[in-house]
């Protein structure tokens, strides 16, 4: 059932993508048959999804001509998971796109719906299959097409993104094909990657194929200090498939490096210090990404950098399951997977939130400026909402997701410091006092982007007309967000789930993982435990009773209480206005050498940008010589030959048969004189 469900993702997918182009002129009409088709593939793929999180591992095997791509399917738990993930953000992007795509019209809505519903089943396919040649292959169908949703607006800000995004992402696309390559020919020459399973390589040999794929899949994932496609490449797409990308796509790269080390090398291969660089780039991405955000003013660009940010959070966690497995510690390294899934699985979900509130708000204003929003909460009340639960998940505040996981990384970093050597002591505290700055510096952040984008006065003629978006705009957005809300409540009940999924990664027992006690989470190494749906109550009381105190307050002070809020006797202007600048001042005065240095970065990257236009005009120059002296030169000959030719053809019927004649007593003199 699970295959046949696969299957016929994949041929909607097909079809959804050749109606299309087919019908591309057809505007309205493209734009239902491309995302009906799309959320229809996208429910089949969700069960395939489950099937093979919640069932045992199976291969399926379909034989090839060629030894090397026969086509195999892994149903197991991992694929299963982020198979689930990616078709949930496909589900809501799809329903969101009935509406939104109605900003594209007249500029080929029909490309979009070709592009993206190849990109979409790429993706799941990329995870499904179990043979290196065809990882290959729909891993760069998957590069190809975002690129081309990418640059789809053909501005020169969308082309300098997806010039940029290209070029980062075939570097890691031959940094994973040289991985697979030696993998290959450890397991003699087969593709598969149940036989890489088989081969125990040499600890240098399989350093190597560690390192080359970390540094190919984590260019794919976004992390420092290979991070500067993301912030030019995901803002230009349309917010719908940005939140595909920057929920989807990324955590493939996190999917590969968990693969690699885990699976197709073996958990018990593990080396210590693979786990300090796999953290202390989770460090860095952390602090890094979202000290970059604080001081955008760019809403798009403000998410892309947040993406920087927890990739690195998800980083740390699955640096703790590597020093877990080297130290021959099961539950650490359970439990350290776990915080990084949980955590994959909760950014997946707020952030795809996130981008379709962000697109929801740009629908109306038609600017991805936030100093030009302001007032839209009263005005895109159902927007305002699923940005408000977003960023609360994203700065992980309990009791929704982005707590949850943080909450377990947190312990898995106490766990693997218990006992250990004083270097790995250093390394998890400076993940830990990394996760508090990245959560301080988030909170800031997305003060920022909701309070200028929704609160306060409008600062925009735009702003002040806006009203909210279209329903199945508003479908897709609420279905993320409320799921945020379900993740971090039902915590105790869904971390375990992942915890054992976790635990089957690592070749453990479903004993390593977290449990459930009552509506308690336990860690079962520190015997610490958190009650997630406590928390919300308590929350939830505290709100009611701040309400109810602001509401006897106003009633006391009655017709005293004033409207207008007292600014050294002046009234407020709009000029007056928090801007985003005002959050983040005193954050880019702390890091500012760290700006300097992306500034430096960036002149470099022009740098190289100007030498790749400089190769590309002389090879433009250099194409024509090859045409002129060799193409040219053959052509000039057969020219000639055809208007001699032509002088025998004189179009009189009695020269011919004179040519017949001549020919046949040719033809018997020569077989007269062979005899």
């Amino acid at each position: 059932m699970g295959l046949t469900l696969l299957v016929g993702a994949g041929g909607i997918s097909v079809v959804g993508a050749l109606v299309s182009l087919l019908l591309y002129r057809q505007e309205s009409a493209v734009k239902f048959l491309s995302c009906s088709c799309g959320v229809v593939s996208s429910v089949l793929a969700l069960g395939f999804g489950l099937i093979s999180m919640l069932g045992p591992t199976q291969v399926l095997r379909a034989v090839s001509p060629f030894g090397f791509a026969d086509f195999s399917i892994s149903c197991n738990p991992l694929s299963g998971l982020l198979i689930a993930v990616i078709s949930v953000l496909a589900i809501a992007a799809w329903i969101y796109g009935f509406s939104y795509f109605d900003e594209y019209r007249g500029r080929g809505i029909g490309k979009i719906g070709f592009y993206m519903n190849l990109f979409v089943i790429s993706m799941i396919f990329v995870v499904a299959v179990d043979n290196a040649f065809w990882f290959l292959v729909f891993f760069e169908l998957m590069s190809l097409t975002s690129y081309f949703l990418v640059v789809f607006d053909r501005s020169e800000q969308a082309q300098r993104g997806g010039f940029v995004y290209f070029v980062m992402a075939h570097i890691g696309f031959l940094m994973i094909m040289v991985a697979f390559l030696m993998m290959a020919n450890a397991a003699g020459g087969s593709f598969e990657f149940s036989d890489f399973r088989q081969v125990a390589m040499a600890p240098a040999a399989a350093s190597i194929v560690f390192m080359l794929a970390f540094l190919g899949f984590g260019i794919k994932a976004g992390m420092v200090p290979f991070h500067s496609w993301l912030p030019l490449a995901h803002p230009e797409a349309p917010s719908n498939v940005s939140a595909l990308m920057s929920g989807g796509m990324v955590k493939i790269g996190i999917f590969g490096i968990v693969k690699v080390c885990f699976d197709l090398l073996g958990a018990s291969g593990c080396q210590l210090w693979w786990g300090f660089v796999v953290m202390m780039l989770g460090v860095v991405s952390a602090v890094f990404g979202i000290a970059y955000a604080v001081a955008e003013r760019d809403i798009k660009r403000t998410l892309a950098y947040c993406t920087v940010e927890n990739i690195g959070i998800v980083l740390i966690g699955v640096g703790v399951a590597i020093f877990g497995m080297a130290l021959e510690q099961p539950i650490v390294a359970t439990l350290g997977l776990l915080g990084g899934l949980y955590h994959l699985v909760n950014h997946a979900m707020f952030k795809g939130a996130l981008f379709l509130g962000a697109g929801s708000a740009i629908f109306r204003v038609h600017t991805r400026s936030l100093d030009a929003m302001g007032g839209l909460a009263r005005r895109m009340p159902w927007t305002a909402a699923v940005f408000l639960i977003a960023s609360v998940a994203i700065c992980a505040i309990p009791p929704l997701n982005g707590f949850a996981s943080e909450w377990i990384t947190y312990q898995s970093l106490l766990d693997v410091s218990l006992g250990a050597a004083p270097l790995i002591k250093t390394a998890a505290v400076l993940a830990a006092a990394s996760l508090a700055i990245s959560g301080a510096l988030a909170i800031v952040c997305f003060v920022k982007a909701y309070g200028v984008a929704f609160s306060g006065a409008p600062r925009s003629e735009k702003a002040r007309e806006a009203r909210e978006v279209p329903v199945a705009m508003v479908v897709g957005s609420v279905l993320l967000a409320a799921i945020c809300i379900c993740l971090g409540v039902g915590a105790a009940w869904i971390a375990p789930a992942i915890g054992r999924i976790a635990a089957s990664v690592l070749g453990m027992a479903a004993s390593t993982a977290p449990v459930a006690l009552g509506s308690e989470l336990v860690n079962p190494l520190a015997g610490t435990g958190v009650s997630f749906i406590l928390i919300a109550v308590l929350l939830i009381v505290l709100a009611l009773l701040l309400v109810g105190l602001r509401a006897v307050v106003r009633r006391r002070a009655g017709a005293g209480l004033r409207k207008e809020p007292w600014d050294c006797g002046y009234l407020p202007e709009r000029e007056m206005l928090a801007a985003s600048t005002s959050f983040s001042s005193a954050a880019g005065m702390f890091f500012a050498a760290l700006y300097r240095a992306r500034d430096l970065v960036s002149a470099q990257k022009v740098k190289v940008e100007f030498l790749y236009e400089r190769l590309v005009g002389g090879i433009g120059k250099a194409e024509p010589l090859s045409d002129r002296y060799l193409v040219d030169g053959v052509i000039g000959i057969v020219s000639k030959l055809s208007q001699a030719t032509r002088k025998v053809e004189g179009g009189d019927y009695r020269v011919y048969v004179s040519y017949v004649v001549v020919a046949l007593v040719f033809f018997l003199i020569l077989t007269v004189a062979i005899g």
